[in-house]
């Protein structure tokens, strides 16, 4: 069963595999420090991740915290590009403001052999409390 504290990945690590694996959005996204208890990543927020009425929205944030836990979980099994996404329940709790960037603090749970539990909080540059809060599990594929 995989450590949940011993880092495998480290940020430059883990920014090489998504300039590799996910081309097509990883200059949206900076990776901030790698932890023992997790990681924090940044979206940086431009007019295309706006909603209506000026604000940051949600299949935004949404990414972010899709991204932030599977990351976080790459930085403690290494590179399993075939991890997925298998529940994620997120609270919205308020506007983050167009024009700075938001941050996903995450917090690994659990880590065992095939399934990955993580907490998250999203913040904006502009607001001091979250702005989002979302609860992340991702299946393990087995190894061959």
């Amino acid at each position: 069963m995989p450590e949940l504290t011993k880092i495998t990945m480290d940020a430059p690590a883990l920014s090489a595999f998504m300039a590799r694996e996910f081309s097509q959005v990883a200059d949206d996204f900076e990776l901030g420090e790698v932890t023992p208890q997790g990681l924090r990543l940044w979206l940086k927020a431009s007019e295309k991740h706006l909603r209506p009425g000026g604000t940051v929205s949600g299949p935004a944030m949404f990414a972010l915290a899709d991204i932030a836990v599977y990351l976080a979980i790459l930085s403690r099994i290494g590179p399993v590009a075939l991890a997925v996404t298998t529940s994620c329940s997120i609270d919205f709790m308020r506007k983050p403001a167009a024009g700075h960037a938001v941050c996903a603090d995450v917090r690994l749970l659990k880590l065992g052999r095939s399934l990955a539990v993580a907490d998250l909080l999203i913040y904006s540059e502009s607001e001091a409390d979250p702005v989002a809060r979302a609860s992340m599990t991702y299946a393990i594929p087995p190894s061959r």
